[in-house]
């Protein structure tokens, strides 16, 4: 049996027990899962598609891979892309936890992923045996660490900061791990959700061609459709990258039968095709970001980075050499105004003192979230 830690989800319970004690209720900006209908599109196409005796192919059918490779032309500027460089995946959770198993690392590997993140990229580290290493680039490892990396990922836009890596920086990122024979894993399925600067500016992928030369020898692009598209339940997501990777990804996952259901499939390709659903969404996320942050910013607080995806990344500006006790406390504050919040200690020490802030509530919730933080926590 594996020795893993204990979801640390669990570890809000007596939180959300204070949260929920409040005279006006509950409202949880802790998690981040959609709250919004998923749109009529592709719902439509999941119930037209629900007549699927036979078995699909776990690297997804011609038509999807074919609106796979369109999307990244037409919303990533990513070209030249073919059916061989992308695939479908069970989600994206999946693919992280399981990509180091994939790629048939053990003990004695490194696995390299950001200073503050999801702890997935941890997990799929843990279950393979390898050593993981938080570090934002290759430069900040000894010469010894740097010889046995095999993966680094990137996340960005980032979870739980929001931060976005600029273009330069990723292409360092690529240059460095080339240099040692790594494999470039990158999460960007926060992509289409650019706040400020970001609203104008295409957020660049790891298969950008200024950031990979047109050349995507050892790099992996992970796509999901749960946040853009209000899919969580579907479990829809694709990779692209690597032609030769994706060949041994989809041997693999035939094996053991990581196979997306047709139906969702055909799902995946309507909401690809279709733009119009992704910037309504975006329109009702940033009408709630916007009421967010101009309350928690009234409330004394700072929200740090959060330039993309649907979190604010906040702390109390007062707590000077913050701890994971600060991160836990900022917590307690939320609870008690009724407001669940996740502790940025989830995402490593270099959380302390910070709380990840949802903006994936509706709008009676936003509300009433703002009146609570305009009542003062």
């Amino acid at each position: 049996m594996l020795d893993l830690p204990e979801y640390p989800w669990q570890l809000l319970a007596p939180y959300k027990a204070t949260a929920q004690a409040h005279p006006a209720g509950l409202v949880d900006l802790s998690i981040g899962a959609p709250v919004d209908p998923t749109p009529d599109v592709v719902q439509a196409a999941l119930q037209s598609a629900t007549n699927w005796p036979g078995y699909p192919g776990s690297s997804g059918a011609d038509e999807l891979r074919d609106a796979i490779t369109e999307w990244y032309g037409r919303r990533r500027q990513v070209k030249n892309l073919t059916r061989d460089n992308v695939t479908a995946t069970v989600g994206s959770k999946e693919f992280i936890a399981w990509l180091p198993l994939l790629l048939g690392l053990g003990p004695g590997d490194v696995i390299v992923y950001p200073t503050v993140a999801y702890p997935t990229y941890d997990i799929g580290a843990k279950i393979v045996g390898a050593t993981s290493v938080t570090a934002d680039s290759l430069t900040e490892l000894d010469a010894d660490t740097r010889t046995k990396v095999k993966l680094v990922w990137v996340n960005s836009p980032a979870n739980p900061t929001g931060i976005v890596q600029e273009i330069s920086t990723l292409r360092a990122i690529v240059d460095d791990a080339r240099a040692i024979g790594a494999v470039v894993a990158s999460d960007e399925c926060y992509a289409e959700l650019g706040w400020g600067r970001w609203e104008t500016e295409q957020i660049p992928s790891i298969l950008h061609p200024r950031v990979s030369g047109e050349d995507y020898t050892g790099l992996l692009s992970v796509y999901s459709l749960s946040k853009q598209s209000n899919m969580a339940g579907y479990r829809a997501a694709f990779v692209a990258g690597d032609a030769e990777l994706i060949a041994a990804l989809i041997n693999l996952r035939s094996h053991t039968g990581m196979v997306v259901p047709g139906p969702i499939q055909q799902a995946t390709i309507a909401a690809l095709a279709d733009e119009e659903h992704v910037a309504q969404q975006k329109a009702l996320y940033r009408t709630r970001r916007q009421k967010l942050v101009t309350a928690i910013e009234a409330a004394g607080l700072v929200i740090d980075h959060s330039q993309a995806g649907l979190y604010l990344w906040v702390r109390d500006p007062t707590v000077t050499d913050p701890t994971a006790e600060d991160s836990w406390a900022l917590l307690d504050r939320f609870a008690q105004a009724g407001i669940l919040v996740g502790p940025g200690v989830f995402y490593s020490s270099a959380g302390n003192g910070y709380i990840r802030a949802s903006i994936t509530a509706t709008d009676h919730e936003v509300e009433q979230a703002v009146s609570r933080l305009k009542a003062g926590l």
